[in-house]
C-alpha cells in the first residue's frame, strides 16, 4: 500500500462504510412488516450468524456514537436477557433449527455489562433455540470493555464457546483517556490479554481510534509500541468523527482539543507504517491482521466477507440479529429492530417482532452489492464473475460507472483492463486507502443529503 498525499487530498470525501448495500439510511420505516416476515419464513439451509446487541454501559465514553444506555443498575441486564430470550423464541419459529450457527457476536454497548449469571442464562437460551457448534470451527466473539471484565467472567465466556475477543483500547495516553472519559491503565489491558492467552482464546482484536482530543504523533506512537508489544492477532484503527450535534456526549469534547485535519492524516499514516513494519497485513478500511490470522487467510483465499460487524470469514450465512437497534440480513433482506429500548420492549412483551424498518433488495441491488463487497474485500473485480451469476452484460449495464472510473484510473487510483471478453477492475496500491470512493461509483442510492464520515 502506497500513501499518496495528493490522491488522498483529492478523494478524501464523505461516504458510507459499506457494512451493507444498500446502506442503513435506505431502510424504510413504512415497509410492510408482513413482507419482511414472509422473507424470514422462506426456506433456507445455509448456516446462521447470530448477533446480540447489549446496549448497557456502566460508564459514558464521550466519543461513542453507538446505541447505548448508561446505567449502574446491573439488574437491568437480567431483564434484558429475558427480552432477548423471547425474541429468540419468536424468530426461531421461522427458522430451520438444524442450521448450524457458525458465527456469533455480542456487541454493544458493553456486552460484559451482563453478570456471569446473566451471560450463562443468555447462552442457555441460545442453545435452546439454535444449533451452536463447539468443535473449534466456530467464530464466536464478544466486545470487551477492560473495566467491565473479571478473570472468572472471561473463563465462563470461553467455556460457553467464545474463542475471539475484541478489546476497546482507543489510546493508552492518560491525557487522552481523561479527555474521553475512559480511564483504563495499560496494566488492566495487559492482565486481560494475559488471561485470554492462558485460556487459549485464538484471536484477540484491539480497537484503536485516531483523531481523539490531545493526541499527538509522539503519544500515539507510544500507544502503537505498547499495542505491538501485546501482539493482538487483529487491530482496527478507526477515525473519530466529531459530530456533537448528533451525539450529545461529544459536546464534552472541546473542539480546540482535537487534532487538526493534517495531524489526523499523519496519525493514520504513522499507524499504517508502524503496523505493516511490525508484520501486520492491511486487510482493508481500518483493519489489520497477522499473516496467519483467519481474516488474512480468508482474503487470500477469496472468502472474505463484510457485514455490520466489519470484515468476516464466514460467507453464505444469514445474519439473524437480536436486541435494540440490531439489524438482520437474510440474503439481501434487511430488518432493523427499534432503536428505542421502550419500543423494543413493548413489542417483545406483546409477542411481536420489534421491527422498526427494513429493505428488500431488488435485482439491481444484488448485482451492486456483490460488486461493492468484492471490491471492498479483495480490491479486484472480474466482470465475467458478475455476468455469470447475474446474467447481465457488464459493460453495457455499467457503462456510466466504468466511464466514471476512468478519471480515477488517470489519477492512478484504479486500473481498468478490457480485453474485449471481460473487464477487470483493480484498485492500485495508491487507491486502497480510498476504496470507499471506488465503491461509491457503483452506489445507486448515494445521496449528498445523508451525512457520512470522511473516508479517511
Amino acid at each position: 500500500m502506497i500513501w499518496d498525499s495528493t490522491l488522498i487530498a483529492k478523494y478524501n470525501l464523505a461516504g458510507p462504510r459499506y457494512t451493507s448495500y444498500p446502506t442503513a439510511p435506505q431502510f424504510d420505516a413504512n415497509i410492510s412488516k408482513i413482507a419482511l416476515i414472509d422473507k424470514m419464513l422462506a426456506p433456507a439451509t445455509t448456516p446462521i450468524s447470530l448477533y446480540f446487541h447489549v446496549p448497557f454501559c456502566a460508564h459514558l465514553c464521550y466519543y461513542c456514537a453507538c446505541n447505548k444506555i448508561v446505567t449502574k443498575q446491573y439488574d437491568k441486564g437480567g431483564e434484558y436477557v429475558e427480552l432477548l430470550g423471547e425474541e429468540m423464541r419468536l424468530k426461531s419459529l421461522m427458522l430451520d433449527d438444524s442450521r448450524p450457527v457458525t458465527q456469533l457476536h455480542l456487541g454493544g454497548g458493553t456486552p460484559t455489562f451482563l453478570s456471569e449469571q446473566h451471560i450463562a442464562d443468555l447462552f442457555s437460551t441460545i442453545r435452546q433455540y439454535f444449533k451452536l457448534v463447539n468443535d473449534g470451527s466456530q467464530d464466536y466473539s464478544i466486545e470487551i470493555d477492560p473495566r467491565e471484565i473479571t478473570s472468572s467472567k472471561l473463563k465462563l465466556l470461553v467455556e460457553l464457546g467464545i474463542n475471539r475477543i475484541s478489546i476497546g483500547v482507543q489510546d493508552f495516553d492518560s491525557q487522552v483517556q481523561e479527555a474521553i472519559h475512559r480511564i483504563q491503565p495499560i496494566s488492566m489491558v495487559e492482565k486481560l490479554v494475559r488471561d485470554a492467552r492462558q485460556l487459549e482464546i485464538k484471536s484477540i482484536n484491539f480497537d484503536l481510534i485516531y483523531g481523539l482530543p490531545y493526541q499527538s504523533l509522539k503519544g500515539f506512537k507510544d500507544t502503537l509500541d505498547k499495542v505491538i508489544a501485546l501482539s493482538p492477532e487483529r487491530i482496527s484503527v478507526f477515525n473519530y468523527a466529531h459530530l456533537p450535534d448528533r451525539f450529545r456526549a461529544q459536546k464534552r469534547i472541546l473542539d480546540e482539543s482535537l487534532p487538526s485535519p493534517s495531524l489526523k492524516l499523519d496519525l493514520l499514516k504513522m499507524s499504517i507504517e508502524y503496523l505493516v513494519a511490525a508484520g501486520y497485513e492491511y486487510i482493508g478500511m481500518d483493519h489489520f491482521a497477522k499473516p496467519n490470522d483467519s481474516l488474512t487467510q480468508a482474503q487470500q483465499q477469496g472468502r472474505l466477507q463484510r457485514n455490520f460487524q466489519g470484515y468476516t470469514t464466514h460467507a453464505e450465512t444469514d445474519l439473524i440479529a437480536f436486541g435494540v437497534s440490531a439489524i438482520s440480513n437474510l440474503n439481501g433482506v434487511y430488518i432493523q429492530n427499534h432503536t428505542d429500548l421502550s419500543l423494543y420492549q413493548n413489542s417483545i412483551e406483546n409477542g411481536q417482532l420489534a421491527i422498526s424498518k427494513g429493505y428488500i433488495s431488488n435485482r439491481d441491488d444484488r448485482v451492486r452489492h456483490q460488486i461493492i463487497m468484492t471490491l471492498i474485500c479483495h480490491f479486484e473485480l472480474n466482470s465475467s464473475t458478475i455476468e455469470s451469476i447475474h446474467n447481465i452484460h457488464f459493460k453495457s449495464y455499467f457503462e456510466q460507472e466504468i466511464d466514471n472510473l476512468r478519471s480515477m484510473a488517470k489519477d492512478g487510483m484504479v486500473e481498468i483492463e478490457d480485453n474485449g471478453m471481460q473487464t477487470i477492475i483493480r484498485v492500485t496500491e495508491r487507491g486502497r486507502l480510498l476504496i470507499r470512493c471506488v465503491c461509491m461509483v457503483f452506489d445507486k442510492h448515494i445521496s449528498n443529503s445523508i451525512k457520512h464520515s470522511k473516508v479517511i
